[in-house]
Formats: C-alpha cells, structure tokens, sequence
C-alpha cells in the first residue's frame, strides 16, 4: 500500500486537503505542534475553536487551516499515557480512526498526521507508532476517498520508529 508516506518536517507547511492537530481539551492551544499550528494558521482558527468549544479524548472536530496551506485543520486529543491502565491504546486508535472519518465527511482525499500524545502526553513511541499505522492501514483498506496519508515527523526518534513499517514509505517533503 503505496498512500501512507512518511516525511521528517513541519506539518503546518503541508499542502494537503486536511492536517491533524495533537491538541488539548480546550482546543485554544498549546505547546508542541499543537502552538505551532495554531501560530501559523492565525486566529481564524482560535476563533472556530472557541465557537467548537472543546474536544473530548480520542474525538476529533474540524475547523479551517487560516493561513496555512492546507484546506483544513482536524483537531484530535490524544490520550495522557498512565502505563497503559486507562484505555490508552483504543483512546489512541480513535483519534486516527475520528480524524480519517472526519477527513472523508469533508472531502479530503490528502491528510497528514503529527506524532499525537508522543510529546508532553508521553505515551511511548514505539507503541504510539504501531497504532498509528495498524489503525490508518485498516481504514484505508475500507476507504478509498483516502488517496495519501502522511505522517509527519518533527524529531528522528519518531521519524525511525515509523520508517519499520513495510506499509509506511519515506518520502520527500514534497512529494
């Protein structure tokens, strides 16, 4: 399966039809890629945010990219990692499964995922790795709207544990 790639980059550069925030609950931004996003796309986007209200874990909402590239930014909260004892794992898939689902009931056919709940959430990457591609891989055997997934990476550690996936295809940052 040659539509999920991976590139080392900044996501808010991207232009696909959608990119995926790791926010938090509040969606009024944060750290991480979270603020980035936020700073490059401009307070269009703080502004559907406060109109949304809020975001549940593993839920994902939907607002415009403001100043980015992008046509759209699907903002999805990613689970804070206690040990893996408080449904981690599935809240984790669901933020993959939501954000696709949110994707295809918005046209887009061109999507790009940062690493969620690796950074200050500390779930471990490894495992934040193997479900990110289990759970794009499934969806897209049972979508095909879903042209290409990107998975975008900001630091080596994550770039590495997602480049041992036979399904994943390291690319160009601009192809």
């Amino acid at each position: 399966m040659d539509r999920i790639k991976l590139i080392k980059g900044d996501i808010t550069q991207l232009q696909v039809d959608a990119i995926v925030n790791a926010a938090n609950s509040s969606l009024m931004g944060g750290g991480g890629v979270d603020g980035a996003i936020h700073r490059a796309g401009g307070p269009e986007i703080l502004r559907e945010c406060r109109k949304i209200g809020g975001c549940r874990t593993g839920e994902a909402v939907i607002t415009t990219a403001g100043q980015m590239p992008a046509k759209f930014v699907i903002h999805t909260v990613g689970p804070v990692w206690y040990g893996g004892t408080k449904d981690e794992a599935e809240k984790l898939a669901d933020c993959y499964r939501n954000s696709l689902g949110l994707a295809v009931r918005n046209g887009c056919k061109t999507i790009a995922f940062p690493n969620i709940s690796t950074g200050v959430y500390g779930y471990p990457k490894p495992e934040a790795a193997q479900i990110a591609v289990e759970t794009v891989t499934q969806f897209l055997s049972q979508n095909e709207l879903v042209e290409s997934v990107i998975f975008v990476c900001f630091d080596q550690e994550n770039y590495l544990h997602l480049a041992k996936f036979p399904e994943v295809k390291a690319a160009d940052m601009d192809s």
